[in-house]
């Protein structure tokens, strides 16, 4: 099947399984051991050297430690690289613990202690990179989607010390679309990581575009359903060597069960994503006409896209819409307290509807000049019917609209 021209469903279904018939078997197989026999001291000591430093398995050595290997963790990488277009993949306990492998893997191999961080991101890595608890300095800088020379200021953030630019497009949580390619440009030599987490391979494959890595919070879209946790990085074998070493001296290697798990989501990932899509553009073209809604923040919609990157950079808008509320925080407020299908909650990409408030939660941690408005709400768009997603949300809206309308009335 690896030698086949396959559409990307067709990939989705079958890749990281070509091994399943010569082992007997049709599902998936989960192997959980966290220790593997040795067939000797000699080979035993080999395989943890290969497997430590970063290399793959041997034939006749050994995988010794789940912390080192696991073969249910290598097929999800495996189906995970096909459809990122990627030589490679790299699985992680949880997409922090992706994102922080690659950071201290890459300013390790090139001795360089800078990172260049395009905004807006998720806050959790905008937290990380400007802690400081890496042991790297990071310039943070933003691209105008509507200006063809906005990646200009990634070029004047660059250093001799650069060892990464790091990047997320759709933008989390503002949906912004980034022009990948013309950050790539301006990075030079300086390899660019994509956080692909709000796209997916199925609507955007950043390496295709001259990214040299891809990331997830596998947490989300690949593994749909809000009951995993994990985070994966598709790139070069060279690269995917590095991350595989850092992940094995730090012991971020996802569990067999989350890969398990996240493996048996991708067959399901392009007709979950396409079906919340078109969702979604339902959704966010009513909420457009809402006068409780300031501004809706969705690519789909016309004048979203300046630089018509839906078409070109992404297949489709996604499942994800950011609103600002004319009310501001309290009518943000009561609106994720007052909806009842959706599930006020922070995370996203699953088949039920999230709502959250960014700037209480995910980006908490942000500095305040980079912090998303207080009006702003992000609705995650599940696989449920989009009238039902309309009414639950207009029942909230009208609600909100009468308190405002009775302390506006209200007798001083």
């Amino acid at each position: 099947m690896a030698s086949m021209s396959l559409h990307p469903d067709s990939i989705a279904v079958h890749a990281g399984r070509d091994d399943l018939a010569a082992l007997g078997v049709h599902a998936l197989p989960l192997d959980l051991s966290s220790t593997n026999p040795l067939p000797d001291i000699e080979l035993g000591g080999l395989s943890y050297e290969v497997l430590a430093t970063g290399g793959h398995p041997f034939e006749g050595g050994s995988n010794v430690y789940a912390r080192l290997w696991n073969p249910t963790v290598a097929r999800f990488e495996g189906a995970l690289a096909r459809l990122e277009h990627a030589e490679e993949a790299v699985a992680f306990s949880s997409g922090m613990a992706a994102i922080t492998a690659v950071v201290l893997g890459l300013a390790h191999e090139s001795g360089r202690r800078h990172v260049v961080a395009v905004r807006p991101l998720y806050g959790g890595t905008d937290h990380l990179l400007a802690s400081g608890l890496l042991g790297v300095e990071t310039t943070y800088c933003t691209v105008d989607p509507s200006d063809e020379a906005g990646a200009d200021a990634v070029t004047a953030a660059i250093r001799d010390d650069t060892a990464l630019v790091v990047l997320e497009s759709p933008a989390n949580p503002t949906l912004e679309l980034v022009d990948i390619r013309a950050v790539v440009a301006a990075a030079g030599d300086v390899p660019v990581l994509v956080d692909n987490t709000f796209a997916t391979p199925v609507l955007q494959r950043p390496l295709d575009l001259g990214a040299a890595l891809s990331l997830h919070s596998a947490t989300k879209y690949l593994g749909g359903h809000g009951d995993v946790v994990g985070g994966v990085v598709a790139c070069d074998a060279r690269l995917a060597a590095v991350l595989r070493r850092t992940r094995a001296i730090t012991g971020g290697i996802m569990h067999p069960l989350a890969a398990y798990l996240l493996h048996r989501g991708l067959a399901t990932l392009p007709v979950r994503m396409r079906a919340q899509q078109e969702t979604a553009r339902v959704v966010a073209a009513w909420l457009a006409e809402r006068p409780e809604v300031e501004r809706v923040h969705f690519p789909g919609l016309p004048h979203s896209d300046p630089r018509g990157l839906v078409g070109t950079q992404q297949s489709g808008p996604g499942a994800m819409i950011a609103i600002e509320l004319t009310g501001g925080f309290d009518a943000a407020r009561a609106l994720t307290t007052s909806v009842q299908l959706f599930t006020h909650a922070v995370s996203l990409g699953s088949v039920d509807s999230l709502i959250q408030h960014p700037a209480a939660l995910t980006h908490r941690p942000v500095e305040s000049d980079a912090k998303p408005s207080d009006a702003l709400v992000r609705l995650s768009i599940g696989l449920e019917d989009p009238a039902d997603l309309v009414a639950d949300l207009d029942r909230a809206l009208s609600a909100i609209a009468e308190v405002r309308e009775g302390v506006t009335r209200a007798p001083a």
